[in-house]
């Protein structure tokens, strides 16, 4: 009896593993796309793509390093954007709002976009809501790359 006592909460255990890992895959929505293999620099001029095709003019890709925050610059129906690009591999924090908000008001631009390949972090939404800053996450990219 306790073999099989012992064999049923294995079973139990192993069940209930694998149905809580795909609902943190579901929820998640974590499937490859092709910006998720981007290097960073390679990824701002894929995002730089999407703006202009979504009407953006004047989209400019930044200097590497020393760009203050902003990787592309933007304008579009007379309001001027400034973009922070982030592709990585897990969730974006505060920083990457933190510096877009410095950015935005460094180039005079009007809006701030964090766009990334991932999700963002509460206590990140909470600081762009906070700080007025847009956030594009995967899903939002992955809409726009479809739609074009």
């Amino acid at each position: 009896m306790t073999k099989d006592y012992l064999l049923y909460i294995a079973l139990f255990l192993l069940i209930s593993t694998i149905i809580y890992l795909m609902f943190l895959l579901r929820k998640r929505n974590i499937k490859p796309l092709p910006m998720d293999e981007m290097e960073g620099h390679d990824f701002e001029y894929y995002c730089a793509d999407l703006l202009r095709k979504d009407g953006f003019l004047n989209v400019e890709v930044t200097k590497g390093s020393g760009d203050f925050g902003v990787d592309i610059l933007a304008e579009r129906d007379g309001i001027s954007y400034a973009f922070q690009c982030k592709c990585y591999d897990k969730p974006i924090g505060v920083k990457a709002i933190q510096e877009v908000y410095a950015g935005r008001d460094y180039y005079n631009r009007m809006v701030g976009v964090v766009i990334t390949n991932q999700y963002f972090t509460q206590p990140a939404v909470e600081l762009a809501d906070k700080l007025k800053i847009m956030l594009w996450d995967r899903d939002y990219v992955d809409l726009m790359d479809k739609q074009y």
